[in-house]
Order: structure tokens, then C-alpha cells, then sequence
């Protein structure tokens, strides 16, 4: 079985990823993959802002890397090898486009994340993704 999770650094997403472990250690899970998506703002800059712009996007794309190494050594804590995804684009499509070119067999993701509006039960994401991919989805309250 290969399962993707969803990860943004909201407490949603480390509930998804707390539950990922505890399905992983007491299944036959063959593959584990973190996957972390970020949208880029499309627009005219001037010189100084493109450069302060591309500070910010160095320092932000560290953090996410950070975040998500962390969150694959809690996998590896369990003996559960795991790859991680950073990619760039609209998140509901990218987990969908990502969790069926790699046919993935389950994706676990919070039900809402740092976007989210609290008083929308199911996140904008988590819903779409369950409309877009072929694959289960498992949504974390």
C-alpha cells in the first residue's frame, strides 16, 4: 500500500500526519510520501521587490523543507521509509495530479489547513481532493 500525506503546518495537518504514523506502523505500508504545496503569486514586480521577493521565497522554501524533514523522521522513528514532495501550484489539483500519476492507494490530509476558514467544516483542499483523485481519502477532524 502507498499512502501520501498531506502536510502544511497547521494542527490539521499534524493530526493527518500523527494518524499516518499510527496506520503505517500496524499495516503493510510500502510506501510513505509527504507531500507539501505551496502557491506562488503571479504579478509585476519592481527590481527591489523581485529581490526581496526571492529572499522571502528562499527563506519560506527552507522552512517548508524543514518542516517536512521533521516530519519524515517521525516515520522513520517507526522504521518506515518515506519520500518528501515540495511542490508548486494549486493544492487540491497538485495532491490529486501527484497522488494518481504515483498511484498512491490512500491519501491522508487534515480537513482543513492554514487557509481554511474555521467555520467551514470541510476545507476547500480536503473536499476537492476527494473530488478530483482516484485514490481513498482518509480527512483528519
Amino acid at each position: 500500500m502507498k499512502i501520501l500525506v498531506c502536510i502544511d503546518g497547521s494542527l490539521q495537518s499534524e493530526k493527518a500526519l500523527n494518524k499516518a504514523i499510527e496506520l503505517s506502523t500496524g499495516c503493510e505500508i510500502n510506501k510513505v510520501s509527504l507531500i507539501h504545496v505551496y502557491e506562488s503569486f503571479q504579478r509585476t514586480y519592481s527590481v527591489e521587490d523581485l529581490e526581496r521577493l526571492q529572499e522571502m521565497q528562499t527563506k519560506v522554501f527552507e522552512q517548508r523543507k524543514q518542516m517536512m524533514e521533521e516530519a519524515a523522521v517521525q516515520f522513520k522513528e517507526h522504521g518506515i521509509d518515506v519520500e518528501m514532495i515540495i511542490e508548486e501550484g494549486h493544492p487540491s489539483r497538485t495532491i490529486s495530479k501527484v497522488a494518481d500519476d504515483g498511484n498512491f492507494d490512500m491519501v491522508i490530509l487534515g480537513n482543513r489547513g492554514l487557509g481554511g476558514l474555521k467555520k467551514i467544516f470541510l476545507g476547500s483542499v480536503s473536499n476537492a481532493v476527494i473530488q478530483e483523485t482516484k485514490a481513498s481519502v482518509l480527512v483528519i477532524k
